[in-house]
């Protein structure tokens, strides 16, 4: 079967690394046409604004998307594109598993949760005003409604029900927030009663940070808002080795669109340094979305494989903490050709 793929490389080291994602797809043999649309500041030279219509257009044309990372200014400048993006499309499950493959360097072994975060309300639906004319305060709405939480809540079950997952643990901090943490608790409750093979409970927003420290193994699939889940999935992927191996997809009732967890890394723009499995890992998630699960094991086992045997890994993956013997990092290029070599062999 062959496909039309969005592609949006991004900023900084994204075209890199969405590059090396690419490699490793054309070695599965799948046929796909790539659909390229600039995004971010690259596309501010050319169209005037980060998120241009036909990179919209290219999305709800096509169904499904791969991304790069795209640099957010902080503090002023145009607001996130990637939170403009799941808002326009309504990308409202935003899914990031973390699981433990980057070697002797991994926190735990056998970490294999997933976070699922509500991606389009919350404390970044961008409903921010100042208090008065002279700026002494500022105040951002936390807008939490019981259709989103039911949706995301019921997308968690059901993806705890599909890839046979046995535990679904609501976050939030109902204790403080009463009405957009109680209502989110509330939800939970009520949607869970319709999975019994599931096992529901609930955890407090900083309970669940020393938990996952403590305990990360108990956890399965944890459903939780926007802000919580954001800090969370970057939490669990320095359990399991780090933002460099964390893929994430971002999941609507029609369109999906697949990013690395980590951001842009300007600082590297260029220089084919920055370890590109968090993009190739998010190719993972995007065939099994298509129901291409035999090319997505695929790519799954080379990743592993060639972590493993820490022959040709990047930077990251060559520091001491990571191996017990010395190794020559490799250039991003040249550890996504390896892992695509690997591909091609299965």
């Amino acid at each position: 079967m062959s496909y039309k793929i969005t592609l949006l490389p991004g900023d900084g080291v994204g075209p890199e690394v969405t590059s090396a994602a690419v490699k490793v797809l054309a070695a599965t043999g799948i046929d796909i046409e790539w659909e390229i649309v600039d995004i971010g500041e690259s596309a501010i030279k050319k169209h005037g604004t980060p998120l241009p219509d036909i990179a919209l257009e290219s999305l709800r044309r096509n169904k499904i998307g791969l991304k790069g990372p795209v640099t957010t200014p902080i503090g002023s400048g145009f607001r996130s594109v990637n939170v403009a993006l799941r808002q326009k499309l309504d990308l409202y499950a935003c899914v990031r598993p973390a699981r433990s493959i980057a070697g002797e360097g991994t926190r735990y072994e056998g970490i294999d949760l997933v976070i699922v975060r509500e991606a389009t309300e919350g404390l970044y639906s961008g409903v921010e005003h100042w208090m008065d004319e002279q700026h002494s305060g500022a105040v951002t709405e936390n807008i939490i409604t019981r259709k989103k939480c039911e949706r995301i809540v019921r997308y968690a079950f059901e993806y705890a029900r599909r890839e046979k997952r046995k535990r679904v643990t609501g976050v939030h901090k109902a204790n403080i927030m009463k009405f957009t943490g109680g209502l989110f608790q509330e939800v939970f409750r009520e949607v869970s009663k319709g999975y019994p093979e599931i096992i529901a409970d609930e955890r407090l927003v900083d309970n669940i940070c020393m938990q996952l420290v403590k305990k990360p193994a108990e956890y399965d699939v944890i459903v939780t808002t926007n802000l919580f889940g954001d800090i969370l999935s970057d939490l669990t992927a320095g359990l399991a080795g780090g933002l460099g191996v964390a893929p994430g997809g971002n999941i609507g009732n029609e369109i999906a669109l697949f990013e690395p967890v980590h951001g842009s890394a300007p600082k590297y723009a260029g220089q084919d340094k920055v370890n590109p499995v968090a993009e190739i890992l998010s190719t993972e998630l995007m065939l099994k979305h298509l129901g291409e699960g035999k090319a997505a094991e695929k790519i799954w086992n080379a990743v592993v494989e060639v972590i493993k045997e820490k022959k040709v890994v990047t930077y990251d993956l060559a520091l001491p903490g990571y191996t017990s013997r010395p190794v020559k990092p490799s250039k991003c290029s040249e550890m996504a050709a390896e892992i695509a070599r690997k591909v091609a062999k299965a």
